[in-house]
């Protein structure tokens, strides 16, 4: 076979193994990005006695657990971010790196209010101050919009209903 058939037939060779092997990789890569995909946001409806309703993000990931409600810019009136503990513990939240101030709800395992926080504003520098009850146990910590205490009268002791979406 002449040199230069041999130099083409060789480059057309390595041409189809390398679309093959691209086609491989990106096959591989949709699999992996199918079957390992991160899951959605998890959302849970929590409802007051008067009605009102937030629509809470769940803290779901080591991430939204550490820094909760941080970095956001803006909170509507109804939005929230519910925190499900495996444990009843006087459990502590801060507002370390939050943009908005927000109101603070501490919950039993029953869903009765056993502890609030009004107006917890954010905190830029260390150190900040960790919020919570000192010796009442909670297994829910909801952070709604600063204001959200007072315009819906949350008082200790309300139960509160969660409603789940599916």
């Amino acid at each position: 076979m002449p040199k230069r058939k041999q130099i083409a037939s060789q480059s057309t060779g390595n041409k189809k193994r390398i679309v093959w092997l691209g086609a491989m990789a990106l096959l591989l890569m949709t699999g992996a990005l199918l079957f390992n995909a991160p899951r959605g946001t998890e959302y849970i409806e929590i409802q007051f006695p008067d009605g009102t309703r937030v629509h809470a993000e769940v803290a779901d990931t080591p991430e939204k657990l550490l820094f909760g409600l941080a970095f956001r810019e803006h909170l509507a009136a109804d939005q929230g971010m519910l925190f499900i503990f495996d444990t009843s513990a006087p459990h502590k939240v801060w507002t370390k790196g939050f943009k908005i101030p927000v109101d603070i709800l501490w919950l039993d395992e029953s869903k009765h209010v056993v502890h609030m926080i009004e107006h917890a504003q954010p905190c830029s520098e260390d150190p900040c101050p960790w919020y919570g009850p000192e010796t009442v146990n909670a297994r829910y910590v909801l952070e709604t919009r600063s204001g959200f205490i007072q315009r819906v009268q949350v008082a200790s002791g309300m139960e509160l209903t969660f409603i789940l979406k599916m």
